[in-house]
């Protein structure tokens, strides 16, 4: 097909005739499809089903330290469960704390326990004039809403394949002492599915801040969630790559098992040096007496070890895969060629990043709610949901069916086809 930008304006706006027509069938069938979030969908719910099993009435309930599960204490998690989150992110046992089931509460309690208590001895973030977080884009929305929440200020910093603008987090960092964090996806990142290079991930051991209390947020959060089992991506182990740097208490590894078993009820868990275990621990004595030890017994019955853990990760893959490739192959058939899009290909995650002509992307998502298919909001992977060139959408092709997804990915396109005709039209580039 023909490039949008070489049509003459009598071609366009026949193109445009044509895209309306389509659009108006498809609105005319009243579909409700929902690709907004990066939820599990049934069937991959379905296959933890058994770990609500392994529990019952007549079992015994006693970790292997022989601690009773129902009753109060153990502060940071049995150990079969740091065992197995620990292999889960490549650390030892006793470098890792387990919480309750969502390692977002986890960054939200660390940035929060910062603003009002500091960071190992340093001052509290409430009594500094100014606190500034790096935040790589396009990026996790919530992490930017804790960000924003505590009034802390965010910098964009540019994603490239290889991980964030390193260049630009070693200026900020180690010149300016209000940067006090930086938001990670550092393995099939949220939403463009890049993992960072062996050099990004020493780039950040290496970093000299000028704040003391800085620390990197490395949300691990999709360490061992691979589409292919040959086409896997790697990425190095920060919390050796920082002790091996002298820098050991730089990092704060955050990981859970949400989209792995349940997300309501999964376990969290953070990675660090024990200088700051020992911090967080003087919190959690106050803040709780323990987690929930009978769903970490519960996971660790049901998964056993990290050959369990990869063999489960298989079953979503197969799952999610078709799914991923499906979307991927329709923006290709679709929109290759065509110089109105650009679109990552990730090897795991939960995501594909879209980028649109500038200044279509916030249009292209009404465009596809008036059509039935619900995205997540244009701008909500930046900052303050401020995309400067207003290009980002985020595809989240896990909960439709697969039914379900290949309606809405035809959708998609076709409203991105829309949007980039009458762009076009209105910007006289034809």
């Amino acid at each position: 097909m023909k490039k949008y930008r070489e049509m003459t304006r009598e071609e366009l706006l026949l193109e445009k005739q044509e895209l309306e027509r389509q659009f108006q069938e498809v609105k005319a069938q009243g579909l409700s499809l929902d690709m907004s979030r990066g939820k599990p969908a049934m069937d991959q719910l379905d296959i933890s089903m058994e770990m609500m099993d392994v529990l019952h009435a007549g079992a015994d309930l006693r970790c292997e330290t022989g601690v009773d599960c129902r009753n109060y204490g153990v502060l940071d998690g049995i150990p079969e469960a740091k065992r197995l989150l620990g292999a889960m992110s490549e650390v030892e046992p006793d470098q890792i704390i387990i919480y309750g089931n969502s390692s977002l509460n986890v960054m939200f309690d660390t940035v929060a326990r910062s603003m009002t208590h500091g960071v190992c001895g340093n001052t509290p973030w409430c009594k500094l004039d100014k606190v500034k977080f790096l935040c790589p884009v396009p990026g996790y929305d919530r992490h930017f809403r804790i960000t924003e929440f505590f009034g802390i200020e965010m910098i964009n910093i540019p994603m490239t394949p290889e991980g964030p603008d390193m260049d630009m987090v070693e200026e900020l960092v180690q010149n300016d002492p209000a940067v006090k964090g930086i938001w990670c996806v550092p393995k099939y990142s949220n939403p463009q599915g890049y993992t960072y290079s062996e050099e990004t991930v020493e780039r950040f051991a290496h970093l000299k801040p000028a704040a003391p209390d800085f620390r990197i947020y490395w949300d691990n959060a999709y360490s061992i969630h691979h589409l292919y089992d040959d086409n896997q991506d790697f990425l190095v182990e920060i919390l050796g790559a920082c002790e091996k740097a002298g820098n050991p208490d730089i990092v704060y590894k955050f990981t859970s098992t949400s989209k792995v078993s349940f997300p309501g009820s999964g376990i969290a868990a953070v990675a660090a040096s024990e200088a700051n275990l020992n911090d967080f621990r003087k919190y959690m004595t106050v803040q709780t007496i323990g987690h929930d030890k009978l769903n970490q017994l519960r996971h660790v019955r049901f998964f056993k070890d990290l050959d369990g853990l990869h063999e489960h990760m298989r079953k979503h893959a197969a799952l999610l895969r078709p799914k991923f490739e499906m979307v991927i192959n329709t923006l290709d058939r679709e929109l290759g060629g065509l110089e109105i899009g650009e679109w990552t290909r990730p090897h795991g995650g939960y995501f594909i990043s879209f980028d649109s002509m500038e200044g279509c992307a916030k249009a292209i998502v009404a465009k596809a709610k008036e059509a039935g298919v619900v995205m997540t909001g244009a701008g909500a992977t930046y900052p303050y949901g401020k995309d400067p060139k207003d290009s980002n959408i985020r595809i989240a092709p896990s909960y439709p069916t697969p039914e379900e997804l290949e309606q809405a990915a035809k959708i998609f396109v076709l409203c991105v086809k829309l949007v980039s005709v009458e762009k076009l039209l209105e910007t006289n580039i034809a």
